[in-house]
């Protein structure tokens, strides 16, 4: 063997620990937060903001769902459609620091315990990526993996998603994507979640934790044996 393969061979292999964004590290979704600035900033009519605050209390009593994120996905579409994205991250570096302030102390202690073994952190959202990545940069994390949406060469939306939306079997794709160019081994990976929607990427990795978890995902990680991690209010 050559002095560089045995180098090669030495270097500890990468890993990570991927982290649901909403009721996971923060209180409640961060899409609430822009959907806010995105009505004051004229791009969201109001019927749409009467809709995003009575879905942001049922997420916040319920967690999420696959019709729920599906349409918040195509209203957000819509809504982005022609705007440059210079405007759209000029409301998230707005938002970014109250919503990092809505960060749950147990889980950035679950930040901590990965660091700690020498996980990349990557926060996973089904949010945009101008959202996401600023939420990641500020919390001192490694990474973040979310929706990207389309744009044309003017740096306009289209209206249209670049690559997967970043739900469900959409977060498999899109960490195994990363995986590739960064050479994560997922079966020596982890990841964090509160909802059964996050099912998927737990079972791609070779450690799933629980964070409060929603009734469907408690029995799941019971029956499986994975780690609960009780943070914030509690679910029954």
């Amino acid at each position: 063997m050559s002095a560089e393969a045995a180098l090669s061979s030495a270097r500890p292999v990468p890993t990570a620990a991927f982290f649901d964004l909403d009721r996971t590290l923060i209180r409640g979704s961060a899409n609430y937060p822009l959907a806010i600035a995105a009505f004051r900033g004229g791009h969201v009519p109001w019927k749409d903001l009467v809709k995003d605050t009575v879905n942001a209390i049922s997420f916040h009593r319920k967690g999420s769902t696959d019709e729920g994120s599906e349409a918040l996905r195509e209203r957000i579409l819509r809504a982005v459609a022609g705007i440059p994205q210079s405007d759209i991250i000029h409301l998230t570096d707005a938002i970014v620091p109250g919503i990092v302030r809505k960060a749950i102390p147990a889980s950035m202690g679950l930040l901590a315990e990965a660091r700690a073994v020498g996980h990349d952190r990557i926060v996973v959202s089904a949010s945009p990526i101008e959202l996401v990545g600023r939420i990641a940069t500020a919390l001192g994390l490694e990474g973040a993996v979310a929706t990207r949406s389309e744009l044309d060469e003017e740096g306009r939306y289209t209206g249209h998603l670049t690559g997967e939306f970043c739900y469900g079997a959409g977060k498999v794709i899109e960490i195994e994507k990363l995986a590739a160019e960064r050479g994560y081994d997922l079966e020596r990976c982890a990841a964090f979640s509160d909802s059964v929607s996050d099912l998927p990427m737990m079972e791609r990795v070779g450690e799933a934790v629980a964070v409060n978890p929603d009734r469907e995902l408690r029995e799941l990680a019971r029956e499986r044996g994975w780690r609960i991690v009780e943070v914030g209010r509690k679910r029954h």
